[in-house]
Parts: structure tokens; C-alpha cells; sequence
């Protein structure tokens, strides 16, 4: 199957940044940083295929079927070069849509994802999805969320947890389990060094599946990436502490913008 019309909204004026969201996700995920970027990118928010208002095409969903997703979506709004931020699976597929459009790329954000696994880390992830595959999804949500969030957010926030159970359990759950074997599956490590553009790779301090042994590794196989940190922050960093993201990310864009 070939690349289909994601949904998407555009906000702001500048260069175009694209942001692509993660597992079970939304393109909400990414309100927290716009007040901060409006002023100097046009913002590209879309919903993955299969989650929020874009169409569910059939599975198995692929690492390049996203990739091309994401090409059709810049041909479709005309952009030449376009930075990518992607969270998460998001993580994977901006670095995979740069090596394969260069031209394009003119710069990429990795957050909160994963590359250099070890057998260990490769079989717990596959393990959580065997899981979910067995047992349904919402009964290893509890599992999730607490892999995703701090003990301190998830008793302060339970209006921002309830969204994200919502968020899940909305996608439906061949999607869901779909796009976790793409993001279990694939591993960046053979192909980072293509990547030619400016990178930058954040995450949590806490992130037990992507974490800064992981990330470091990423910041070290691509040829031209700064790396940053996030004390005592878990994964899902965009929504616990949106405020500590923008800063690096702003940084990075503005130093790249008219590359």
C-alpha cells in the first residue's frame, strides 16, 4: 500500500517544521511547544495513519510506509526543505525520512527514541508487546503509563493521564499494536551515520526504553548531533514538561533555521 492523506493542521509562519507524534498518539501532543515556535516556523502538526483523524489504512503498518506518509504530506503543502521533530516511533521516522529524502531534510529532532539496543532491551520491549498481543491492550496500560510518566505527574495530573488512557484506547488496537512492532522493531543503528543533516536527541533522564545510554549511542553514530538530557524526566517529556523541551528545541531551531 502506498502513502495515504494524513489529517493536519498548519499554524505559524517561518520555515516549515513537521512534527510527528508518537505510538497511540495525537498531533495535540505538540500544543505545548507552539507558543514558542509559531513566531518563526510554520508548524505542521498530522495524526499518524490509523490514529486521531486520519485514515486507518489495513496493517501491518511499516517504518517506510510512515516515512512515505510524511513525504506525500510535504508534496501535498509544497514545502521544499522541511525540519522534522518526532517523539518516540515519531524519533524513528525523522531520521528515516531524512536519510532517504536528504534534500529535503534540513534538519532533525529525535525525542524519546531508540537505536544500539541490546538483546536485553529488544527482547523487553517485544515482551510488553507479546503482552498486550495476548492479554489486550488496556490491561497492560498500567504498565505503559507508568514507563511514560513520573509518580509525581501521575498524582498531580490526572486530567493529562485520563487524555492519554483516551488517546489509547482510542486508536484501534491492531494500529496500536502495529505501529508498537515498528517502533520495537526497528533499529536505526546500521544507517544513522547516512543521516547528514544538524540532528538533535533528547530524552529523560528516567526513560527505561529510550533512555541516555541509548541516546547517547544515537548522538554518536549521527555525524552532526548535539545531545541534551532531561533530569529526572520519564518518556513522555512533551506532556509533563513541555516548557523544559521548548528551550533546547527553540535553541536548535533558530541556529538552523535557514539552513
Amino acid at each position: 500500500m502506498g502513502a495515504i492523506d494524513v489529517s493536519y493542521t498548519v499554524s505559524g509562519e517561518g520555515p516549515p517544521l513537521y512534527m510527528v507524534h508518537g505510538i497511540g498518539s495525537r498531533r495535540v501532543t505538540w500544543d505545548g511547544l507552539l507558543t514558542g515556535l509559531e513566531d518563526h516556523f510554520t508548524c505542521v502538526r498530522y495524526d499518524l495513519r490509523g490514529h486521531g483523524e486520519s485514515p486507518i489504512p489495513p496493517v501491518p503498518y511499516s517504518l517506510d510506509g510512515l516515512v512515505d506518509d510524511l513525504e506525500a504530506l510535504r508534496v501535498r503543502l509544497g514545502h521544499d526543505r522541511i525540519h522534522v521533530i518526532g517523539h518516540s516511533l515519531g524519533g524513528q521516522i525523522g531520521p528515516a525520512y531524512a536519510r532517504v529524502h536528504p534534500e529535503h531534510a534540513a534538519s532533525v529532532i529525535l525525542l524519546s527514541t531508540a537505536a544500539g539496543r541490546t538483546d536485553d532491551d529488544s527482547a523487553k520491549v517485544k515482551g510488553v508487546v507479546a503482552k498486550m498481543r495476548a492479554e489486550g491492550v488496556e490491561p497492560v496500560l498500567g504498565t505503559l503509563l507508568d514507563r511514560w510518566y513520573t509518580d509525581e505527574f501521575i498524582g498531580a495530573r490526572p486530567d493529562a493521564i485520563q487524555n492519554r488512557i483516551d488517546q489509547v484506547l482510542g486508536t484501534p488496537e491492531d494500529v496500536f499494536l502495529s505501529v508498537f512492532d515498528v517502533y520495537a522493531g526497528v533499529e536505526m543503528a546500521p544507517w544513522l551515520h547516512e543521516v547528514a543533516c544538524p540532528c538533535l536527541v533528547m530524552t529523560g533522564e528516567f526513560d527505561g526504553g529510550c533512555s541516555p545510554r541509548l541516546n547517547r549511542f544515537i548522538a554518536d553514530e549521527l555525524p552532526d548531533a548535539e545531545l541534551v538530557i532531561l533530569d529526572d524526566l520519564k518518556h513522555s517529556i512533551l506532556i509533563e514538561a513541555p516548557e523544559r523541551v521548548l528551550g533546547p528545541v527553540k535553541d536548535f531551531l533558530l541556529r538552523h533555521r535557514d539552513i
